[in-house]
This record gives C-alpha cells, structure tokens and sequence, in this order.
C-alpha cells in the first residue's frame, strides 16, 4: 500500500510540476484563465457534488438548482486560478508589481503595528486566502500563520517552501502541538493567522449557519488567557489576478466570556461573508460532518 501511495503522490507531484512550468511560461494572466476552466470541468469528477450541493443549500436555504451549478462552477473556477497563481507570489510580494492588491481598512493594521500589539487575526478559504498573511507580513506585523500540510508529502515540500519564502516566514502546522507553538510565539510578540472555516476534531460544536459543527476555539483561548483583540478580514478576486481585502474592526471580548460565546460570535461574522460578500468560499469541505 505504501508503495501505491508513494506512485500515487510521484504522479501528481509530475503533473502538478508540469502544470508550474507551463504556466511560469505563459504567464499568471493566461495561466489563471486556463487553470480556472480546467478545474470547472474536472474538479467535480474528484470531489463529492453532493457535499457541495448540501452546504449550499445550508447556507441558502431557497436556492435554486440553477444557482447551484453556478455557485459551485464559480467555486471550482477559484481553485483552478489559486493553482495557476502558486508559481507567481513572488509577483504578489513585489511592490511593483502591475498586480494590486487594495487594502480596506488599513488604519486597522497601522494601530496594531505602531502599538505593537499582537492580535488574533481570522478569516476562511475565501478566494486567494493565501494572500492575506502576505500583506500582513508585508505590512510589517510580526505573524505566525497556522497551514494544513497537503496530503501529498513531495507536493508538501514545494507549497511549504513558497509560503515561507513569499507569504508568512513562520508556519505553524496544524495540529496538536500547534497550540503550544503558537502560545510561544504569542509571548514573543507575534501576532497569530488562522482559519475558522474547516472543521477540527480538537473544537467544540458551535452554531453554524443553525446547526452545530466542531469549530476551533484556539482565537476564543487566547482571549481567555491573552483578553486580546481578534481581528477579522476576508479577500475578494477584482477582476482576474487583483485583489481587496478588507479588514474589519477588531472584536473586544471580555477575558470572562465563554469558549462557546466567543466562537459563535466570530462564527456569526464569518456566516454574513460567506453569505454577503463577493467572496468565492470552498464549499467542497464536509464542514458539518
């Protein structure tokens, strides 16, 4: 079996090298294009329709079947142009570069940079989510960013590498042990990015779009032990390779507050942009399993 696997991981790996070659070729304005119309047509072969039709229809309880297919098109055409812009963050890092990324809510970052104060900052798997701990770092906010290591250990290697080199230097890996390692950094001053998005076997079940789902608590433990500020932000695609992001004000809880009270209010935050922004969200996680 480890053998299959290991075959299983090399092809992709081949494939996926391929694919960045390709398109470092063609370039990220072709690439994305390309890459997005592939995944529309191919994406849904691999991963389950019923998943996404059923968080769909959680999330919009009168939608049609219509919207549906376009909704979940539109999903998979925003994982096809992520892929395709894996080999050009150094673009999105360069401050020259012809592709932008606007900030709303700038003044946020500044307070926090010039009190030196580390905060919590969360947000979901909305477009290009790669790009929000990019800008912070950019922005000079000492972070640490929690990731989930891909399945594919070689393709591991490659996305760890861009992501230390062009996005957030320190990667937490998701885990057990991350909560340790991100206390530690905490003390030293870094602030700390997550996702609250995907569902964790370490969470509680907490309200989610009117019925429970395991969520993290770690921004809710950090409160508790830190009385911190959580700041929220989300990113949306303008056009086919800009960005926004915006960030919103932070939420002061009072170090009192619950583990459960505090994860469902940030909960509740991200539920009005998933619902209400132009945001692309991944609908193919089995978020209520």
């Amino acid at each position: 079996m480890k053998i299959i696997k290991f075959l299983k991981y090399l092809i992709e790996f081949t494939f996926i090298i391929f694919f960045f070659i390709i398109f470092k070729i063609i370039g990220i304005k072709l690439s994305t294009y390309i890459s997005g119309k592939i995944f529309s047509i191919f994406g849904p072969l691999f991963r389950s329709k019923e998943t996404i039709n059923k968080n769909l229809r959680k999330v919009y309880p009168e939608i049609t079947e219509s919207e549906i297919k376009r909704k979940s098109k539109n999903m998979w055409e925003y994982y096809g142009k992520i892929f395709a812009e894996y080999p050009f963050l150094s673009h999105f890092r360069n401050d020259k570069s012809k592709y932008k990324i606007q900030i709303i809510g700038e003044d946020e970052i500044d307070i926090i940079r010039k009190t030196n104060e580390n905060v919590i900052f969360i947000s979901g798997h909305f477009d290009n989510f790669e790009l929000m701990a990019m800008i912070l770092e950019k922005k000079e906010i000492k972070l640490g960013a929690i990731y989930r290591p891909l399945n594919n250990y070689l393709m591991n290697g490659i996305i760890e590498f861009l992501r230390k080199k062009y996005i957030c230097k320190n990667q937490i890996k998701k885990g057990r042990s991350s909560t340790r390692d991100l206390l530690n950094l905490f003390k030293k001053g870094y602030s700390i990015a997550l996702m609250i998005d995907q569902r964790v076997s370490e969470g509680l079940k907490i309200n989610f779009f009117g019925e429970k789902a395991y969520t993290t608590t770690i921004p809710a433990q950090f409160v508790r032990k830190f009385n911190c500020k959580v700041v929220p932000l989300h990113i949306e695609r303008e056009g086919t390779n800009n960005f926004k992001i915006t960030i919103s004000k932070p939420f002061k809880f009072n170090k009192n507050d619950s583990l459960e009270k505090i994860t469902e209010e940030l909960n509740i935050w991200l539920e009005d942009v998933i619902k209400n922004s132009r945001s692309n969200w991944i609908w193919s996680h089995n978020r209520w399993k």
